[in-house]
């Protein structure tokens, strides 16, 4: 199959969303590469639409069911923080930069979520030091590609502040600049998540939201400037794309306090989880009911009761329940007991001990113990698509689409290279393809 372009940069600007088209448009750099672009502002993400199994379907082409991440976190009752599915291993199947090495193309990836230990030349993966004795660079080495890390954190360590952002999406655009300069690979990805924690932390419509919107304007900026620097941008496609929105909250429902009221969760004399037999995980949004024991009858039908009594009342911060196997065919986990959406203005989280539900404060917000918006949330919610804009060499300038789904990327990214992800639930977006 034939490539239709040399080099294929895709940056994602962690939860952009359909609602953020019309400032877009306002600011200089998002306004001259739109005008040039094929674009669909009406995406529909996954189920549950959080980022992690968002990114593995942009590389994949396949929903969470199908590539095995079926949620940020892994299933670990009773701890505070779970460990994410940082490393490539969990991911079912191949990806896009596996085909792309296969290739013999020259891979790069920063802090693209799914990607520890994966075989990606110039690789500086998300991962956290989540454990006491951990420390983020070692971590982060350990994971990655060490020599290249060990360089991009020489030149620009300073920038950082930890994990926080704008200084690591900062951080992350110095070393996407050095990168392009240096290595010119034919295939980047590169993750900012700036917009996505000023969401969280402030609300969808903040100011410190549109400040971080303003901040990837001079970032994508400084992007589309350096591949003119390097000499390759009339050689080159660039990809901007949301993995998905969010939507404002101020309520937390905490199902598990529930379930150990009800005998379904046990603890200790501390409040310490010590044996569960359904747990709610959450995905923000959404939440996955486990049963322990899968012929625990008593235990599902206990859950049954409890979650038909709670739809009885929409205070009660449940919009719908649907079985493990209607989430199957949504393309989430279908070996979960049930499927929780949240009603809007609520989201779940993993908490055994307080209230049923608990209001959000600006302080709450502000210590990280809760957020004032998130996503996870059912695609099919009304005002929920992410965004999608390509734009360079093998890209028609000026063709919208009017919808498309996140499992369309990946093909459509494997097509300008002229490689092949093999049979995957999305499709080749070919309008937009300059064949």
């Amino acid at each position: 199959m034939n490539k239709l372009t040399d080099h294929l940069i895709v940056i994602s600007f962690d939860c952009l969303s359909e609602h953020d088209v019309p400032l877009l448009k306002k600011l200089p750099n998002f306004k001259s590469f739109i005008e040039n672009s094929s674009y669909c502002t009406q995406v529909e993400t996954i189920y549950p639409s959080v980022t992690y199994p968002c990114h593995a379907t942009i590389v994949t082409g396949n929903y969470p069911n199908r590539h095995g991440i079926v949620n940020n976190t892994y299933m670990q009752p009773g701890r505070i923080s779970p460990d994410w599915f940082w490393h490539r291993h969990h991911i079912k199947g191949t990806t896009l930069y596996d085909e792309a090495k296969k290739a013999g193309m020259k891979t790069a990836a920063l802090l693209w979520p799914v990607t520890a230990k994966a075989d990606i030349a110039y690789n500086m993966p998300e991962i956290f030091a989540n454990r006491p004795w951990h420390h983020q660079i070692p971590v982060s080495l350990f994971n990655g590609s060490p020599r290249y890390q060990l360089e991009m954190n020489s030149k620009f360590g300073h920038i950082r502040n930890g994990l926080s952002q704008p200084e690591l999406d900062d951080f992350v655009l110095e070393s996407t600049v050095e990168t392009i300069k240096t290595r010119k690979p034919e295939l980047m990805l590169i993750h900012f998540v700036d917009l996505d924690s000023q969401r969280h932390m402030h609300g969808f419509s903040s100011e410190e939201a549109k400040a971080a919107l303003q901040r990837h304007d001079k970032r994508l900026g400084r992007i589309m400037e350096t591949l003119k620097e390097a000499g390759i941008s009339e050689n080159s496609t660039v990809a901007i794309l949301g993995d998905h929105s969010a939507l404002d909250e101020s309520k937390v429902v905490k199902l598990n306090v529930l379930f150990k009221e009800r005998g379904l969760i046990q603890t200790n004399a501390s409040g310490k989880l010590t044996d569960w037999k359904a747990y709610c995980k959450s995905c923000d949004g959404s939440a996955y009911v486990y049963i322990n024991d899968p012929d625990d009858y008593a235990a599902k039908n206990e859950v049954s009761d409890i979650l038909a009594e709670l739809l009885q009342n929409e205070r009660n911060g449940i919009e719908t329940v649907i079985t493990g196997s209607e989430a199957n065919e949504k393309g989430a986990d279908g070996t979960a007991f049930r499927m929780l959406e949240a009603a809007r203005g609520f989201y779940f989280s993993e908490a055994i001990e307080g209230d049923y539900i608990e209001e959000v404060t600006d302080e709450d917000a502000k210590t990280k113990k809760y957020t004032l918006a998130c996503h996870g949330y059912s695609p099919e919610k009304e005002g929920y698509h992410t965004v999608f804009f390509a734009a360079g060499k093998g890209i028609r300038p000026g063709f919208s689409i009017k919808s498309m789904h996140l499992v369309d990327e990946g093909p459509t990214f494997a097509r300008l290279l002229g490689l092949d992800l093999g049979d995957t639930d999305g499709f080749i977006i070919e309008g937009i393809l300059d064949i």
